[in-house]
């Protein structure tokens, strides 16, 4: 699932942007001030929120993945702006922030689930030939409470190995992981000890401290081919933050990719 991008321009900034342009309008150049508005993040509950600022309640809601970017123009003589997010079925506030006529902009980034408000973390910045990854496990089915380890690596198919790259050790469900970085590697035909193979990306989820899957002891069995936790391209640059839970197709476990980010 990919991050909708809108944007939106409060009442107001456009007589700024017409003033800003007449010569004779110095006075009123000083007496008002834009406020740049992002917030993103993701609302992983049913409820769309609703997001006000002062009094303009803006028409697009948040549902699932957001990235909505604005402005705020004060004016006269406001100093302050309040910006309210609500469930917008049932008025709940989730969050509120205010803001001086002062600030050079107001940057919100946060994660809803059950009812809470946390903080979206920070990828790491793209490097050459390396991937980046952060992620959340949501358990929704199994309801699997313990640590995990979170496990990168290779499939080779003819052999039946997985050759592990690193891990993401002790991940609590529905919490963030620490950020983890490998280097980029191809897939396809390989040799592995004289016998060529295809290879695969797979991310694998351990119970932690372990190299068996958490499923063992559940109804459910992980696939050594078509079982993997979401994965960017192998082969190419990237730095990636995923929120996925779980989605089995039968008995075979398999996952469902709630955010790419």
């Amino acid at each position: 699932m990919k991050i909708n991008k809108t944007s939106w321009l409060l009442p107001g900034i456009a007589t700024f942007l017409l003033a800003a342009c007449n010569k004779d309008n110095d006075n009123f150049l000083y007496q008002e001030h834009v406020l740049p508005i992002t917030i993103r993040g993701y609302n992983a509950t049913q409820e769309p929120l609703t997001v006000k600022v002062d009094t303009i309640t803006l028409s697009t809601a948040l549902e699932a993945s957001f990235a909505e970017s604005g402005a705020f123009t004060f004016k006269g003589d406001q100093d302050v702006v309040k910006l309210n997010i609500s469930e917008k079925n049932t008025g709940k506030l989730v969050l509120e922030k205010e803001y001086k006529k002062g600030d050079d902009a107001a940057a919100l980034s946060f994660l809803y689930m059950d009812g809470k408000v946390s903080d979206m973390p920070e990828k790491p910045a793209v490097v050459a030939d390396k991937i980046s990854l952060v992620y959340m496990f949501m358990p929704n089915v199994t309801n699997y409470s313990e640590p995990v380890d979170i496990v990168i690596g290779k499939y080779f198919v003819t052999p039946k190995v997985f050759e592990e790259i690193t891990r993401i050790r002790n991940v609590k469900p529905n919490e963030f992981s620490q950020a983890t970085t490998i280097s980029t590697f191809t897939t396809g035909k390989q040799d592995y000890n004289g016998v060529m193979t295809s290879v695969s990306f797979q991310v694998r989820i351990y119970k932690a401290g372990t190299n068996k899957p958490y499923v063992d002891g559940t109804a459910y069995t992980w696939n050594d081919i078509s079982t993997s936790a979401p994965k960017p391209v192998s082969s190419a640059a990237s730095s990636k933050l995923y929120i996925f839970s779980e989605f089995p197709s039968g008995s075979s476990m398999r996952f469902n990719t709630r955010l790419d980010y």
